[in-house]
């Protein structure tokens, strides 16, 4: 008995000379003192043994399982020191060596060129008022003096969700509701996204407008068109110049198309500009009367400007993007273009 408990001590000691790896020794813990192994293996004799040896040899048993777990636990605590020293070996970092730059990432283009037109605006005394984007018809269009079957619904290609609820094709009900709840003098802006059924290089059917207007005594074309000459002047170049065209828009009364100096040639003549020397950028002009009284103010006494743009068209002005559909096409590559600094 003692002899095959010491052929199994020298075999044991054998084994952990060559274990090199946490593996290897959970292996040989199996092949020892798992359920089949060799030690384990032992107790099972004990039925063939007289009745007065098996208390003694149960106890040289447990001796050996003993000794045995010891020496294996010993042996795996070195592995493992060994193991952890190799692996902060191979983790090592140079904390002499330069870092990774840490990737940075940049503002959208259209926030870049919003943010600055709020600024702009707001720097002059504006508020900024946000409204619903899926709002009704009497605020999309009635209260801006374009009544049901007026022609110049023909010009809005109104997404529809039901026959008096939309998705609004303009911020302009963002004046209107402003107009409801405040009485003059008021100075806001109102911007957010717009929807309409248009799709191509330079219209999408989701895109951004800023709407700003201005109600008080005396506000005439005078005002609106130096307040839009401060503005192009901060938005684009100190030498940016703008002229009024007339236009017609149901809301204001007389209105405007605003045009600027070409921001790439500055009145020259380009690619951009079509030779022209400028670029419509907004349309504007004076708030039609019948808006104001549906509205709840007396146009005998008040008067007002309003003018919109939309984002968009800016920024492909600004940056020459030629297709509004690479604003939206989440291009990393075209974004980092635009970075914080």
């Amino acid at each position: 008995m003692q002899v095959q408990f010491n052929e199994i001590r020298t075999k044991v000691n054998a084994d952990l000379e060559i274990v090199s790896s946490m593996k290897e020794i959970g292996d040989l813990k199996a092949k020892y003192l798992g359920k089949s192994g060799e030690i384990t293996s032992l107790m099972r004799c004990m039925k063939d043994l007289a009745p007065d040896q098996r208390a003694s040899y149960g106890k040289f048993v447990n001796e050996l399982k003993e000794e045995v777990s010891l020496i294996i636990a010993k042996k795996e605590e070195q592995v493992k020191q060994a193991e952890t020293l190799a692996k902060y070996e191979r983790e090592a970092v140079d904390i002499t060596l330069p870092g990774e730059e840490a990737s940075v990432g940049s503002l959208h283009p259209l926030n870049i060129v919003k943010n600055k037109i709020l600024d702009a605006f707001c720097g002059m005394g504006f508020e900024v008022f946000e409204g619903p984007e899926i709002d009704s018809d009497y605020y999309c269009f009635q209260a801006l003096n374009i009544p049901k079957d007026h022609p110049a619904r023909d010009m809005q290609d109104t997404l529809y969700i039901s026959d008096n609820v939309l998705l609004r094709p303009h911020t302009s009900p963002g004046q209107v509701r402003t107009m409801e709840k405040k009485q003059p003098p008021i100075k806001i802006l109102s911007p957010g996204r717009v929807y309409r059924a248009d799709d191509d290089a330079s219209h999408s059917p989701m895109f951004h407008q800023i709407e700003g207007l201005v109600v008080d005594k005396g506000v005439s074309l005078c005002d609106l068109k130096g307040l839009l000459d401060e503005f192009v002047k901060i938005m684009f170049d100190s030498d940016t110049k703008t002229r009024f065209r007339p236009s017609y828009f149901p809301f204001t009364e007389p209105s405007v198309e605003v045009d600027v100096t070409c921001c790439k040639c500055h009145g020259k003549g380009c690619s951009l500009c079509k030779g022209t020397g400028w670029i419509e950028i907004l349309g504007a002009g004076i708030v039609n009367k019948n808006v104001l009284e549906m509205s709840g103010i007396d146009s005998n006494v008040y008067s007002g400007l309003a003018f919109g743009l939309g984002i968009e068209r800016i920024t492909m002005i600004k940056y020459g993007i030629p297709d509004i559909r690479t604003l939206f096409e989440s291009n990393v590559k075209f974004l980092k273009q635009f970075n914080r600094r």
